[in-house]
């Protein structure tokens, strides 16, 4: 079972090897209910599925959630099932922070930063980000998201232009996924 936020994989890739390598497990169900969570941590777990489907089918049993990490991780199974009112999809990268900066000055606060590289402070809350900055983090989000799309095109069997069609962060219900 995953369930909640994906951040730490090693309950479930222990699970998952355990049941890998256990020949009185003739397959494996993976129940997921997670609005998703971490890119390292789904993709470990993705990657951990893909080697289970080498020795023993994993079937896929979403909740009433399993959208974005908790799609990725599903994606690998030989077969998925969901409800018709679950929420799935929501393929996608997201970065947020928020920016104090304008809060700080009206009660008289100056944040001093001390960093070791141009870019250490990338997304600090105290002051805006500059063109660099912003680019730099676009090109990471479009490289983590274009990874997305291709371990769900290549898990799937679909062509990636199929994917990137749907491939922009909305979400589905289970009957129409």
């Amino acid at each position: 079972v995953v369930r909640g936020v994906i951040a730490d994989p090693a309950p479930t890739l222990k699970a998952l090897h355990k049941f890998r390598k256990d020949n009185d497990v003739r397959a494996v169900l993976l129940r997921v209910e997670s609005p998703g969570g971490g890119v390292g941590a789904s993709q470990e777990i993705f990657r951990e599925i893909q080697r289970v489907k080498k020795v023993k089918p994993v079937v896929c049993s979403m909740g009433g959630v399993a959208a974005s990490g908790g799609l990725y991780i599903s994606a690998p199974c030989t077969k998925i099932v969901a409800n018709p009112g679950t929420i799935t999809g929501s393929i996608g990268v997201i970065l947020g922070y928020t920016n104090f900066e304008q809060l700080f000055q009206k009660i008289g606060l100056r944040p001093v930063v001390v960093k070791s590289g141009e870019y250490k402070d990338i997304a600090s809350p105290v002051r805006d980000m500059t063109d660099a900055e912003k680019e730099i983090l676009q090109n990471f989000s479009d490289t983590v998201h274009a990874q997305f799309i291709d371990d769900v095109a290549e898990a799937r069997h679909l062509p990636v232009e199929e994917v990137r069609k749907i491939a922009d962060g909305r979400i589905f219900s289970g009957q129409s996924a």
